[in-house]
């Protein structure tokens, strides 16, 4: 069988982990995933979020490029989509996507409910809900820990009576991490999302162990620092241990870092481009870090 050797690698990969498939479609099998600890139902680690990229208003170029990101995402193997009223027109934006897709049945959705009035909160989850033109939500969470104590009770109802499938939480930026604790240890959530990246490690201290204590999955947001990470690393040359990790670009380093800690379930970066989208999902594929060069990734970046 003649294969080329980057594509024979991958393959070689997927028969390691186990994976009975094709050369074809050896690329998506080899893709990492990790269970989600309440249901032992698994997702790609590698999800894609919509804050601000997604944020284009009326512009029907500008969600046609969208859509694409969206069909290029299914194409690599992606499933968790994540959002919330807070990112503007990026609901929307999605919806529009779906449509266009048709609806790949792969989809994860990840909603937030983010209003302080917790009377309102039905109706902004069914707005949303309309918006992306979905039955019922697979997660919805809620943003930023806004009145948590009043919506977490109704998004529990709302799993008992089979209108969502899963419940959670987010803070972003390392705010607010005693109360997040505080849920994760007193309430009966699946997910959690939380920043954590090459630079904001805070997670790693309480968190996460926590989150793998009390069977809890991981989202990760802010993975890049909202961009930040990436500008400040564009001009910086790739370390030549990047190449064990098969890494070929400083995102797919960035990556790499946070999903190769066992606590996290998938992390959610955002792009309206599809070549760094496809750049993105190859993080999930191929040699990840160890504990030791994890350290080293994060020491390696702190001196740059």
């Amino acid at each position: 069988m003649n294969v080329d050797p980057c594509t024979r690698r991958e393959w070689l990969a997927g028969l390691a982990a186990g994976a009975l498939v094709a050369a074809a479609p050896a690329r998506a099998a080899a893709a990492l995933e990790r269970r989600i600890p309440s249901s032992g139902e698994t997702l790609p680690v590698i999800g894609l979020g919509s804050w601000i990229t997604f944020n284009v208003g009326n512009d029907r170029a500008a969600r046609d490029a969208c859509t694409e990101v969206v069909r290029a995402f299914f194409a690599e193997g992606g499933r968790l989509i994540d959002s919330s009223p807070m990112y503007g027109s990026s609901q929307p934006t999605i919806g529009h996507a779906l449509a266009q897709l048709g609806r790949p049945a792969a989809l994860f959705s990840a909603e937030k409910v983010w209003v302080g009035d917790v009377q309102r909160g039905a109706a902004q989850m069914e707005a949303s809900r309309n918006f992306w033109g979905v039955p019922r939500f697979d997660l919805m969470q809620v943003h930023n820990l806004l009145s948590w104590q009043e919506h977490l009770p109704r998004l529990l109802e709302m799993k008992k009576a089979g209108r969502l499938r899963y419940v959670g939480i987010t803070t972003s930026e390392g705010r607010r991490h005693a109360e997040l604790e505080q849920v994760m240890r007193t309430q009966p959530i699946d997910f959690v999302q939380l920043t954590h990246n090459l630079v904001d490690r805070e997670a790693e201290q309480r968190l996460l162990p926590l989150a793998q204590e009390r069977g809890i999955a991981v989202l990760v947001n802010r993975p890049f620092r909202g961009g930040a990470l990436m500008d400040a690393l564009a001009r910086q040359r790739l370390p030549a241990w990047a190449a064990e990790i098969d890494c070929a670009n400083w995102a797919q380093v960035a990556l790499k870092f946070v999903v190769s800690h066992p606590a996290v379930t998938c992390a959610i970066p955002a792009t309206s481009q599809v070549a760094h989208l496809r750049e993105n999902m190859a993080a999930a594929r191929g040699r990840m870090p160890d504990a030791a060069l994890r350290e080293r990734m994060a020491r390696t970046v702190a001196a740059l």
